[in-house]
């Protein structure tokens, strides 16, 4: 069964912040971190991933990426520090 994942970069610490969504979390965090994707993630050096979850439907990944994206940016790092206190980068916990 293919998956989709909701995931949440973030440029540092406290920094800019990015919700996206993805069948290939491996490959898109990867194109991320080597900057090959124009665009925000690129010009804000964002490349550290602090969150992901996993869906099985994509149109419930999508729905839950447009919901997280309208949140308040308060509501995302509390997300974020439930989940990944440290703020840690998780790619290495998932290649």
């Amino acid at each position: 069964m293919k998956k989709y994942y909701v995931y949440i970069l973030a440029s540092k610490k406290n920094g800019t912040l990015y919700t996206g969504v993805t069948s290939d979390l491996v490959k898109r965090v990867w194109q991320h971190k080597q900057k090959i994707v124009e665009g925000f993630t690129k010009k804000y050096n964002i490349s550290i991933l602090v969150y992901f979850e996993e869906h099985s439907d994509p149109k419930e990944a999508i729905k839950r990426e447009k919901n997280i994206k309208a949140w308040q940016r308060k509501w995302k790092l509390e997300l974020i520090e439930e989940n990944n206190p440290n703020l840690e980068d998780l790619y290495d916990k998932i290649i």
